[in-house]
């Protein structure tokens, strides 16, 4: 655990002890609440200090109250990741019900609606005269309402804990029934504070870009918000309106989720069986995934739908294929922007949104193979469906009104597309859906809005961070990124025109650095390169202002990548670590690497030349040289050129030519190691298919030949590593080039 979170977590223990130890109990109730800012570890915080309470001999039960049904689901999957079984959950108020009087559920992890559910059945229950711990999530939500003020009115002896990023002050308060109340009436004093800005300080989550799209603003002589809402579908609602940001997102898509670029990513295999049954084993694969996803908010229904229906008919027009999905249920907004229950239900819709929702669903199974409709258990299945796809970045763009624009966790989301009016907490939650770390390729979440937001903006930053969160928590201008700025205490930061400069002077592309120092001086300096680039990729305008050709850019990544293998190998040489002062940012050239099928167009051209156009063929080379993918397919490719005639199909023959080499080298492996031919091509058949070679199981012994297992030389396991080491070539060769056929 973090410090932060250690103080949050010894604060409730503390808090707890005093008011048991000082008799503060009876019908007295012991209160308090963590500001946490959102992705900063709260559930892990709430895991550690449910387990010290439940351990406590005057606690009875330590409840985790949820106010969503996918949030309990998602709660238990991570409190089994710190400790597989340490906590329960349940499907009903009667599992609920059941746990609450069996002695040996200590932590229970339930939805505030179920906890209503089962007080307003068991009026009576032996429970409610029990010492429990009461720890709320995201306690800036529906624990405001009626259930809460039920559920701490019917037990005696509690102490009570929330957990927010963003709590509610007298400023954002809303007035429900002439009332306005705050997290300090509803949970007590504050207990701890960490902000966005103090994550971002430590690196936990990213900073933040906001960028301001359109000129549809609201007018200076216009204060009352109230009034101007009337007048809102006027100013905001129109087709010219919505068909020219539907444009805008499809063209841009590509540049703000970084789809050129790739990284290796571990997706759930098993999508709709953990869907449809939450106490399925979730199957995971590592594969390699293309840039990012997005989420666009809107106003309301009425814009969800006018949205899809523009994005599907925009996208018949320009044939692109972008997965675009579309979730909501009833629900109003808030005067954050967003409702403060995330309702999941249909029930309460219109017909015409209901039925257009299920025409959208039926889209959506037809592009996933799924069968969800908006009835009740099929609906929380595609909830769950959904939800499921985004973190597996298998969805591109899913349009929202309310829904996942707070308690939702994707680190493959990366933008967020907004064309609703967000303020203080609200529009706090929404940005935070785009700052989970998750690999040197995303350094920021991206905020893309069609309305100004600026003025909220730093009204909620003030609020939830401090006068000087601004700095800390956007991304600074293009300008900065590209010509350098002043860092406080007297520190710079070198922008990408001078670095490329520097690089330019001092290294020849191409050619290797001679000397150790010169070396280390290169690989700092490339690294540089590639983490401003990185950043500077999402602006429009860096496309037309890089300062690197892309030959350029093959020469020094291709000598970048040699420099990588010689220091691996002095490495694995000398059996010592000599690159402490050497960092490879491998992730972000594996982020920008070409891929098969550009270097396909490049031979296709060299074909079209009649194989006369050298140039072409000294291009093809550079690029799979600053590839790390294509590098040991090099020999491979190149034999595929010299293998053209006149006649040849550069793309169905590569597929034939692959597929005969794949097969070739496997009998060869076959051959020299006496595998088991049948059971060896089910095996390798297998690992291509799962896109990944399974080393642990019985099914790579059963390939080897007959052997003792008793040999002193321990012969058998050193044959196993040898058909292991082979394999994992071959595949790691062929799988990115090659389809399914032998």
């Amino acid at each position: 655990m973090r410090p932060y979170q250690i103080v949050a977590t010894e604060k409730i223990l503390n808090k707890i002890n005093i008011s048991y130890n000082n008799k503060f109990y009876g019908t007295i109730k012991s209160r308090g609440y963590i500001w946490h800012t959102t992705g900063s570890g709260k559930t892990l915080t709430s895991f550690k200090t449910s387990i010290l309470a439940s351990k406590l001999e005057f606690i009875d039960k330590v409840l985790f109250v949820v106010d969503r049904k996918d949030l309990d689901y998602q709660t238990m999957k991570e409190y089994d990741r710190f400790k597989e079984g340490c906590a329960n959950s349940n499907s009903s108020t009667k599992v609920l019900e059941q746990q609450l009087n069996d002695p040996n559920a200590k932590i229970i992890i339930t939805t505030i609606q179920k906890l209503s559910g089962f007080i307003k059945k068991n009026t009576d229950s032996k429970v409610l005269d029990k010492p429990v711990v009461f720890i709320f999530d995201e306690c800036h939500r529906s624990q405001f309402g009626e259930m809460h003020k039920r559920i701490i009115k019917k037990f005696k002896k509690y102490y009570i804990f929330g957990f927010t990023g963003t709590p509610i002050f007298p400023e954002n308060a809303r007035n429900i029934n002439g009332i306005s109340e705050t997290t300090e009436q509803i949970f007590g004093d504050r207990l701890h504070t960490y902000t966005i800005v103090n994550a971002i300080a430590d690196k936990n989550v990213l900073p933040f870009r906001y960028e301001y799209v359109g000129k549809v603003d609201l007018k200076d002589d216009v204060k009352d918000e109230k009034v101007y809402s009337i007048d809102e579908e006027k100013a905001f609602y129109n087709k010219f309106r919505i068909s020219a940001i539907t444009d805008y997102i499809i063209k841009h898509f590509s540049t703000k989720t970084k789809t050129n670029e790739s990284y290796v990513y571990s997706t759930l295999d098993n999508v709709v069986a953990v869907a449809k049954k939450r106490d399925t084993k979730e199957n995971k694969t590592k594969k390699n995934i293309n840039g990012f996803n997005s989420i666009f908010a809107v106003a309301n229904i009425k814009m969800a739908k006018e949205y899809y229906e523009e994005f599907k008919e925009q996208q018949e027009q320009l044939n692109t294929n972008l997965k675009v999905a579309l979730i909501y249920s009833y629900g109003v907004n808030g005067e954050d922007g967003i409702i403060d229950e995330n309702s999941e239900t249909t029930e309460a819709l219109s017909t015409d949104d209901r039925k257009f929702l299920d025409n959208a669903i039926k889209d959506y199974n037809k592009m996933f193979g799924t069968s969800y409709d908006t009835s009740s258990d099929k609906f929380q299945n595609y909830y769950r469906d959904v939800s499921l796809r985004m973190k597996n970045r298998e969805i591109d763009i899913l349009i929202v009104v309310n829904m996942f624009l707070t308690g939702f966790d994707a680190k493959t989301l990366n933008t967020l597309w907004v064309d609703k009016n967000l303020k203080w907490h609200g529009l706090i939650q929404a940005f935070s859906r785009t700052n989970r770390i998750l690999n040197s390729v995303k350094t920021y979440g991206n905020i893309v809005s069609f309305r100004n937001l600026e003025d909220r903006l730093n009204e909620a930053l003030a609020k939830f961070g401090d006068e000087n969160a601004r700095g800390v928590v956007l991304l600074k201008p293009y300008k900065d990124y590209f010509y350098g700025y002043e860092e406080e205490k007297g520190k710079t930061f070198e922008g990408y025109a001078s670095l490329v400069q520097k690089m330019k002077s001092l290294f020849t592309p191409g050619e290797l650095p001679i000397g150790e120092q010169a070396q280390k001086e290169y690989i700092k300096l490339y690294g540089q390169i590639l983490k401003v680039t990185n950043i500077l990729s999402s602006f429009d305008q860096f496309k037309d202002e890089e300062l690197l050709s892309d030959r350029d850019k093959q020469d020094y990544q291709g000598i970048y990548l040699d420099l990588y293998k010689n220091f691996r190998e002095k490495v694995k040489h000398d059996k010592k670590d000599i690159t402490d002062d050497i960092v490879f940012e491998m992730e972000l050239v594996k982020s920008i690497e070409v891929n098969i099928d550009y270097i396909l167009a490049l031979v296709k051209k060299y074909h079209d030349s009649n194989k006369e156009d050298k140039e072409v063929l000294v291009t093809i080379n550079k690029a799979i040289m600053a590839s790390p993918d294509l590098r040991n397919k090099k020999d491979l490719i190149l034999a595929f050129i010299d293998s053209l005639d006149a006649s040849s199909d550069v793309y169905s023959d590569f597929e034939d030519f692959m597929n005969s080499k794949k097969k070739e080298e496997l009998d060869k492996i076959i051959r020299e190691e006496n595998l088991n031919k049948e059971r060896t091509y089910n095996f390798v058949k297998k690992s291509f298919e799962q896109g990944k070679v399974d080393t642990n199981g019985t099914e790579i012994s059963d390939i080897l030949p007959p052997m003792s297992m008793f040999s002193k030389d321990n012969n058998r396991q050193k044959k196993k590593n040898k058909v292991i080491d082979k394999i994992i070539e071959l595949f790691d060769k062929f799988f990115s080039i090659t389809n399914d056929k032998w």
